[in-house]
């Protein structure tokens, strides 16, 4: 049985900027094919178990040739899976997805094509140049500029182009845009018309230099620009210094590593996209389950079913987590002995933080206790006006979470369980990559937890000195205070305990702000 293709625009760069339906093809692929200029964080939406075959291209260098890349996706689809051939921009425009949909038609090869943002139009609009308007640009022109103008065979009516006084977007142009340029003046463009090229366009590491035909190849020399680069040609470009929205501020293309496990890192990433800085993810933890839910005196299973089967007999009793890790370990256990959220109904509910909040209110239930502070202290210090005089107390965590709150809470009274709900683990094989990132060099580093401390130190062997051109940015004093017994120098402590909390942090230092960790003994 055949199965199917489908031509997926990827957009231009930012992973914002693939379409809805482009995003649902690669949740249900089996095998992914796909190109150098799109982001890799796309690949994440697979399927872990989808094939995903790197099928790239830059100039003088290819993974596959592209009749390769064609029998690929012919013989793949063949075996009956669903393929998804993830092609940067447009797969019509300048994507050779022409090439690839007749390959698939003349093998009675099922597909369909998932059109993309371009970057002919969104480069530009990631500079602040509409490649239209009303009043100075009633159409635009888009052209490939990997064919040499100069040739006399060429099929560009360059003469044309030169005259239309539209906007002319040139992609794949900067080896030949000296060329290109002089083949536009001789035809009569005039050598005052404005120019910007775009490198890297829609990417948190965007660059434009602005110009006039005559100058912007030295401009761009002079900036090091090398492709992938844009250019627009027009006098659209000179509404840019007014409409420039994407790379202003301090925070445009700051490389920011995140060490949180890959599945809890999403949010920091959004918002530091949003603030314009480059993520970089490196997680150096890992949640995983318990290896057997029946180990020592850190029964999971028994605790819960106490809680739920005798939780009618107990006058007071309550069940704190301190995490979202422990909210979703908790309820697949439940969900795995066929119970759910009513396996708590006569508890009283704590939830250490508003994300915890909200991964509980995900499971149905509205925490009855949200501390205004996060660090087990301040838990404690808010709880201790109650009466807690052998009260039972369940604090499922991690196996190497901090002791401070249970020893508190026992401290007041309480008959406090703490039970392993799940492991925290090293990545395997993060070492050699951690040591790399670092080495290329990162603006910041990130820490949302004492274990994100801890691992990243063990990844790197102990030599803090890979960090030392960092700024360290931790999400709460208790996380600063582990940085600093390991020796590294703290810069930036979130007021708030929070991903919000910490991006706070990072813009106001970003902006010039006061740092918050110089009020905080760390």
């Amino acid at each position: 049985m055949a199965g199917k293709v489908f031509l997926v625009g990827a957009g231009p760069g930012d992973p914002g900027l693939i379409t809805v339906k482009g995003l649902r093809c690669v949740e249900q692929a089996q095998v992914v094919v796909y190109d150098r200029l799109m982001d890799p964080s796309l690949l994440e939406s697979a399927p872990e178990t989808a094939e995903r075959v790197f099928v790239g291209k830059e100039r003088g260098r290819q993974a596959l040739t592209q009749e390769q890349i064609n029998r690929l996706l012919v013989d793949r689809a063949a075996e009956g899976k669903v393929v998804v051939r993830l092609k940067g921009g447009d797969p019509f425009v300048f994507g050779r997805g022409g090439e690839e949909a007749l390959a698939l038609a003349e093998h009675d090869i099922p597909f369909e094509v998932v059109p993309g943002i371009t970057s002919a139009i969104a480069a530009a609009a990631y500079a602040g140049i509409p490649v239209t308007h009303r009043r100075v640009s009633s159409l635009f022109t888009v052209v490939s500029g990997s064919e040499d103008p100069s040739k006399p065979e060429s099929t560009v009516p360059w003469e044309v182009l030169a005259r239309t006084g539209g906007t002319l977007v040139v992609l794949m142009g900067w080896a030949a845009l000296q060329s290109i340029l002089e083949t536009l003046a001789k035809e009569g463009m005039p050598g005052s018309t404005p120019v910007a090229l775009i490198q890297w366009g829609t990417w948190t590491q965007q660059r434009t230099v602005t110009g006039c035909l005559e100058d912007i190849v030295a401009r761009g020399q002079e900036a090091g620009l090398k492709p992938p680069v844009v250019a627009v040609i027009g006098p659209v470009v000179a509404l840019r210094e007014r409409l420039r929205w994407f790379d202003r501020g301090d925070s445009r293309g700051k490389r920011v590593l995140i060490t949180r496990s890959r599945t809890q890192a999403s949010k920091l990433r959004e918002l530091l996209e949003q603030a314009g800085a480059q993520p970089v993810e490196l997680p150096s933890i890992e949640i995983a389950p318990l290896e057997d839910y029946r180990e020592l005196d850190l029964e999971l299973d028994r605790a819960l079913e106490r809680f739920s089967v005798r939780g009618a007999e107990l006058d007071s009793h309550w069940i704190i987590f301190a995490s979202t890790n422990a909210v979703d370990a908790v309820f697949a256990r439940l969900a795995a002995q066929g119970k759910d959220a009513r396996a708590f109904a006569n508890a009283t509910i704590g939830a250490i933080g508003p994300a915890t909040a909200q991964a509980l209110a995900q499971q149905g239930i509205r925490a009855d206790f949200v501390p205004a502070s996060s660090t087990s202290e301040a838990v404690v210090a808010e709880l201790s006006d109650k009466d807690w005089s052998g009260v039972p107390v369940l604090l499922p965590g991690a196996d190497i979470g901090r002791e401070a709150l249970a020893e508190g809470l026992a401290g007041l009274g309480a008959q406090v369980r703490r039970v392993t709900a799940y492991r925290t683990v090293t990545p395997s094989g993060a070492s050699e990559r951690a040591r790399q990132l670092l080495q290329e060099g990162v603006d910041v580093v990130t820490f949302t937890s004492s274990s994100t401390v801890r691992n990243l130190m063990e990844l790197l062997g102990g030599d803090k000195e890979l960090l030392a051109s960092s700024l360290i940015a931790c999400i709460g004093p208790v996380t600063a205070a582990t940085a600093a017994e390991l020796g590294l120098r703290v810069d930036l402590v979130a007021r708030e305990a929070t991903v919000e909390g910490l991006m706070k942090a990072l813009v106001s230092h970003w902006e010039g702000e006061p740092a918050p960790h110089r009020d905080l003994k760390v």
